[in-house]
């Protein structure tokens, strides 16, 4: 179903307030800079009354490039007190017809409601449509409450049924979290949530694609400009799950917690881990196995493709430009950077044919559910640093297992360095502590995922070491950028890598 749009608020004193308000949102990618222009791409009003329900998409100049932000628009003459956290400004518009407090209406449970109920209906409202997974059937009597302290998008709640992942900041074409969560959910894989609906908007609605010059061409080249783009994923909302980072992170609180003998710290070995306490090896072995079986089903829904060594060299040039990059701006980084281009330019000699796929690109424990029947793997959008073209290119399955043995070494020191400054004997009693854990479920993860038919990365613990360290290089540049008090976390992890 297809209906014309009403008139949204469009006017300059409703991009006064926005270029006031979205450099303080903690989704908002260019804290680093100024502000140069900001238009209203496109909106398109989606409920119509007090309260209204506007989209937005807000185009961003900052210095050469553009962004493009969604944003749900509520206008209500009257703010409750809950919404006042949320709101942008009072808009006088008499050019529009409109008086009242506008605001981040994905706070708003009245406003979030009728998302749901366009997807069911499959509805096009001017350049944005609704749709629903084939098969699928979608309730529309739910509120939506977002989760709080997320950064990069936001995520609504409805009730104990659906969890929807509305994306901030746009990248030109389909998102690869919605296409490759449909593909495995239509392969009937067990360890992602089921898909639902999304939202999209069309082909050439978004300007210049992506973070693109802003006088020049698109960085969105090739086909991604032909595809509409991906604003939301509405999922399956696994209620009872724990996030996997947090259920690490209490066994190795509950591992440091261990009494100990004084003297018998140098002792520590990675079976002291497993009969001490705080053991989650029998998770990561599950883990392991798992994220093989993910791999399995990606490579049956995309297909596989053979890397000639060519393709693997320049994969590793590219690897050495990062390294550069990241060497020049983090000083810290410089002691280790002799040996992680040794690790480099040993694969580049060996160069082999690889086997590439589809994966996952930003693997970690983050990025991981448990639930009461296994494991389950979420956000497949990639790096967030990367091209939308760079996250959607097939790799190495083993790119992603570095991802995780990395996930597993942030885990063990995120406590250290929390702790602050403590006596030497005491901190490095815990890095060796932190050293047993990490290696025990490193090695258990490993064995999984080799036991379930993924390539063995024991045999091939060269390529391994280069894609972990080529993550921990970019793990310090994020760092050193976005929380520079954790800075310490890849660099500890590093030294021990490197040495």
């Amino acid at each position: 179903m297809t209906v014309a749009p009403s008139a949204p608020p469009t006017g300059t004193s409703l991009v006064r307030l926005l270029a006031g308000w979205l450099p303080q949102q903690r989704w908002f990618g260019g804290k680093d800079g100024p502000i140069h222009d900001l238009t209203i791409g496109t909106a398109t009003e989606l409920r119509p009354g007090d309260p209204a329900l506007h989209h937005l998409i807000l185009d961003v100049r900052q210095d050469d490039t553009t962004d493009h932000y969604q944003l749900l628009l509520g206008v209500r003459r009257d703010l409750p007190e809950h919404l006042a956290p949320v709101v942008i400004g009072r808009l006088e518009d008499p050019e529009q017809g409109i008086t009242g407090y506008v605001y981040d209406a994905a706070h708003d449970a009245e406003l979030t409601r009728p998302l749901l109920g366009l997807m069911a209906d499959e509805r096009t409202v001017g350049p944005l449509a609704f749709r629903r997974a084939p098969g699928t059937g979608i309730r529309t009597d739910l509120d939506g409450a977002p989760i709080p302290g997320e950064q990069s998008n936001t995520s609504l709640i409805f009730g104990d049924a659906y969890i929807c992942k509305l994306f901030r900041r746009l990248s030109p074409g389909v998102s690869p979290d919605l296409e490759i969560n449909l593909a495995l959910s239509r392969r009937g894989c067990e360890h992602v949530p089921s898909v639902h609906g999304w939202i999209e908007l069309e082909p050439g609605a978004l300007g210049n694609a992506g973070r693109s010059p802003a006088n020049g061409p698109s960085s969105g080249a090739g086909s991604s400009g032909d595809e509409p783009v991906t604003l939301a994923l509405l999922s399956e909302f696994l209620r009872t799950a724990t996030d996997g980072w947090q259920l690490a992170l209490t066994s190795v609180r509950d591992w440091f917690a261990q009494p100990t003998t004084p003297g018998t710290a140098p002792a520590f070995t990675t079976e002291d881990a497993g009969a001490a306490g705080g053991d989650f090896a029998a998770e990561a072995e599950r883990l392991g196995a798992a994220t093989a079986e993910v791999h399995r089903d990606l490579a049956a829904a995309f297909g596989v493709t053979q890397a000639p060594p060519e393709l693997v060299r320049r994969i590793v040039f590219a690897m050495h430009e990062q390294l550069d990059q990241v060497s020049a701006a983090v000083p810290q980084l410089r002691p280790y950077a002799p040996a992680i281009r040794e690790v480099f330019d040993r694969v580049a000699a060996e160069a082999a044919p690889l086997t590439f796929q589809r994966v996952h690109g930003d693997y970690h424990l983050g990025q991981v559910l448990r639930t009461d029947s296994g494991w389950t793997l979420l956000d497949f959008e990639g790096e967030p640093a990367r091209t939308p073209a760079e996250r959607r290119a097939p790799a190495h399955p083993l790119r992603d297992v570095a991802g995780m043995l990395r996930s597993f070494e942030y885990a063990a020191r995120f406590l250290l360095a929390r702790e602050g400054d403590l006596p030497p004997q005491a901190a490095d009693a815990l890095e060796l502590r932190a050293q047993a854990w990490a290696e025990r479920n490193r090695a258990a993860f490993c064995a999984g995922y080799a036991a379930a038919g993924g390539p063995d990365p024991a045999a091939y613990a060269t390529l391994v070491r280069a894609f972990e360290f080529d993550k921990a290089v970019y793990e310090i540049r994020y760092e050193a950028r976005n929380r520079p008090s954790w800075l310490p976390v890849p660099l500890r992890s590093l030294a021990r890598l490197a040495g």
